[in-house]
């Protein structure tokens, strides 16, 4: 028993050690760093809590006074304060997120809000929620699931959730684009917390699948996403939604995907077969995106992903398409009339480097015409916001105050 409280220790020290220290250049060792930081960084007072209790029934088992078991109190003790510290951390998001959206909506950006739509705005966030990191559903939201969008079966799905109580008008719309590097996942994996919680509060969120690489190559997943905004654009009217307010957000490959969709409205070589489509989107809140193919800014000279784009995404190299490259990155399609945006990084993202998100951002604000707000998320690591926790909930409070502002932004111009 005390043989486990020590591997166990050792294990949770190591776990602490890799969520506070930002480690990129691991190479092969990277998804074991990444999981271990993720989970512990995300989960760290809950971590504190099952280790408190194990501690506890060792006393009470009267083996803490082995040498090994002391040994392992003491590394407990020290991942203990780190574990308290990752915590603390996660609860001053929401003062990286006001000095983001004040810089640029405003110091008064609230009062831009209608007072009836304020009344949903949320500053706090509850025990009950974060303390279960994986209990998604709420009161108030009918899910619809698995509803075709086009003609790819299982990879041209999506799901809707609809809020129970209709909005006069319509309600504003999100669609979330799921990440997975290009390859994997599902969209019932990812931004539930965000879905479920604008869905309580009056907005339609639809998340979709999209068809993945090695089998797909780029475009057909930018081409499928636009799919998707037309189908909404057709349909979303039966669902209570409004199609002439759209938003999209998603991470990591889905931040790629919903930034390159918000700057490419009606962009022909990816709208093959419904050029005159509208894709036109009104804001965009991309997560820890890839925004430049080419890494014009040298910001993965270490640990570069041309390889892997050129082997399994688009299927050349830059210089036998180098136009295909280039329209594959964001940040060659920005323009003054970008729709409004949030930008989200974690500093501690060893995935996608924060360095890529201010390189973005910077094209933006010296671009855009519209509103670009960033927010870079001390200690937050890839895909952070994929379950709860006090970082994920404060940070679906701030996209609800931006998708807000933008939405009354949009109607006090109509």
């Amino acid at each position: 028993m005390t043989g486990l409280y020590l591997f166990l220790a050792i294990l949770s020290a190591l776990g602490t050690w890799t969520a506070i220290v930002q480690a990129r250049r691991l190479y092969w060792g990277m998804p074991l760093y990444f999981l271990s930081a993720w989970l512990t960084g995300e989960l760290a007072l809950i971590h504190v809590l099952w280790q408190v209790a194990l501690t506890g029934f060792l006393a009470l088992l009267g083996l803490l006074s082995e040498p090994m078991a002391q040994l392992a109190l003491g590394l407990f003790a020290l991942s203990w304060l780190g574990l308290v510290y990752l915590h603390c951390q996660a609860l001053d998001t929401p003062v990286t997120f006001r000095r983001a959206l004040r810089t640029a909506l405003g110091e008064d950006y609230r009062l831009q809000i209608p007072r009836e739509r304020q009344a949903v705005l949320r500053d706090h966030i509850e025990s009950g929620e974060w303390m279960r990191p994986f209990h998604f559903e709420r009161p108030g939201v009918k899910v619809h699931t698995h509803l075709p969008y086009a003609e790819a079966g299982k990879r041209n799905l999506l799901d809707i959730y609809e809020p129970a109580l209709p909005r006069e008008g319509g309600c504003p719309v999100l669609l979330q684009v799921h990440g997975g590097a290009w390859m994997i996942g599902e969209k019932e994996q990812q931004a539930k917390p965000l879905m479920y919680h604008l869905a309580q509060r009056g907005w339609v969120c639809v998340a979709i699948n999209y068809r993945l690489s090695p089998r797909e190559t780029f475009p057909g997943h930018i081409i499928d996403v636009k799919k998707a905004i037309a189908w909404i654009k057709e349909h979303i009217a039966e669902y209570g939604g409004n199609p002439d307010y759209i938003a999209i957000t998603g991470g990591s490959a889905g931040g790629h995907l919903s930034s390159l969709a918000a700057l490419t409205p009606n962009f022909a070589p990816f709208q093959p077969g419904f050029e005159d489509a509208d894709t036109t989107v009104q804001a965009a809140v991309p997560f820890y995106g890839v925004y430049d193919f080419q890494d014009g800014d040298a910001v993965r000279q270490d640990m570069p992903m041309e390889d892997f784009l050129a082997d399994r995404v688009l299927k050349c190299r830059p210089e036998q398409d180098p136009e295909l490259w280039h329209n594959a990155s964001p940040i060659n399609h920005v323009h003054e009339n970008a729709p409004p945006m949030l930008v989200i990084q974690g500093t501690h993202d060893s995935l996608v480097w924060v360095e890529e998100a201010r390189a973005f951002v910077s094209v933006l604000r010296e671009k855009s015409s519209q509103a670009v707000a960033y927010a870079e998320l001390p200690g937050a690591q890839h895909a952070f916001e994929i379950f709860h926790s006090p970082r994920t909930d404060h940070t679906v409070n701030a996209v609800t105050d931006f998708l807000e502002w933008c939405h009354a932004q949009w109607l006090a111009q109509k």
